[in-house]
């Protein structure tokens, strides 16, 4: 099958068109950046844009079987500082992909929706794709709204959408810089021989999934023609200072963490349940936390000296 991968020169975004193009799919990447360095690109069909041009996501959906759509302008920690931003940027940007996609007559999307924002504080633990939508933070708000039009475009016969809602993915590429991801984050601090800031006591749970399990049920389930929401996590949690002290033993650095008040925006527990998710597709994630995190450190080292 060909296939469109919006934001695919992001960290999970590359993930999935190495996995696609490696299963003999023909892969076309839209994204605003220039490819990145870290990642072979042969056979991808690359172009530049975003999802602010009607024209450019319709030559690019045009011929495609199936649209990847991982493109986000925002993350959690940043999406309140400017809502209408957030709305214009994913929102608006959504339905101009909808609509671009309807033009190159292409009904089957897969959106990235965040498993880690959109439930707000759970009620329970795990938490399954039918609990309240309650987001506390704009990024959230627009995930879900996001996910509303989907199915309101499904239920009018003009798309075949299925909504995947990950956790907290990591692994080699992520983006160490902080903004989003703990362990990324986290392992730069490491690689440096540096502390880490952590937002409240460090109890905060994050449900943690190793990037290649989520890029391989992304590519199973969304080329599988089935539709709907489903949530995408290893089913188990850790705190941040458990995080902390997995990341101390495996990279046998100190890492010493300051502790600042918390954020208003960050839910304090957030597990997945993924039975739907292994039920209906027989997927289970196969990386251990232990085990994912070693190899993002090795991932680290090797990148740092080549």
């Amino acid at each position: 099958m060909r296939v469109l991968v919006i934001g695919g020169n992001g960290f999970i975004g590359s993930s999935l068109v190495e996995k696609l193009r490696d299963s003999g799919h023909g892969v076309r990447v839209l994204d605003p950046g220039p490819p990145r360095a870290d990642m072979d690109w042969t056979d991808v069909d690359y172009r530049l844009g975003s999802l602010s041009d009607t024209r450019v996501l319709t030559e690019a959906a045009e011929e495609m079987g199936c649209v990847f759509h991982l493109a986000s302008s925002t993350v959690p920690g940043t999406s309140n500082q400017d809502p209408v931003a957030d709305v214009e940027s994913n929102l608006v940007g959504t339905l101009r992909l909808v609509q671009a996609m309807g033009h190159a007559s292409v009904r089957r999307l897969v959106f990235f929706s965040s498993g880690g924002t959109v439930y707000g504080h759970p009620q329970q633990l795990p938490v399954p794709e039918t609990h309240p939508l309650q987001p506390i933070s704009s990024y959230g708000v627009v995930k879900v709204a996001i996910e509303k039009y989907l199915m309101m475009y499904h239920r009018l016969g003009v798309l075949d959408p299925l909504v995947l809602r990950p956790s907290n993915p990591y692994g080699p590429r992520q983006s160490t810089s902080g903004v989003q991801g703990a362990i990324g984050a986290f392992l730069g601090r490491a690689m440096v021989d540096d502390g880490v800031k952590i937002w409240g006591d460090g109890e905060t749970v994050r449900d943690y999934i190793y990037v290649d399990d989520l890029v391989d049920f992304a590519a199973g389930a969304g080329l599988s023609g089935d539709c709907g929401i489903y949530n995408a996590g290893s089913g188990m949690g850790c705190s941040l200072n458990g995080l902390c002290e997995l990341i101390r033993e495996i990279t046998d650095r100190s890492m010493p963490a300051q502790y600042l008040p918390s954020r208003d925006f960050d839910v304090s527990r957030i597990v997945l349940d993924i039975s739907a998710a292994s039920s209906r597709f027989g997927w289970v994630p196969k990386t251990s936390l232990p085990v994912g995190i070693a190899r993002t450190w090795q991932a680290l080292q090797s990148r740092q000296f080549s």
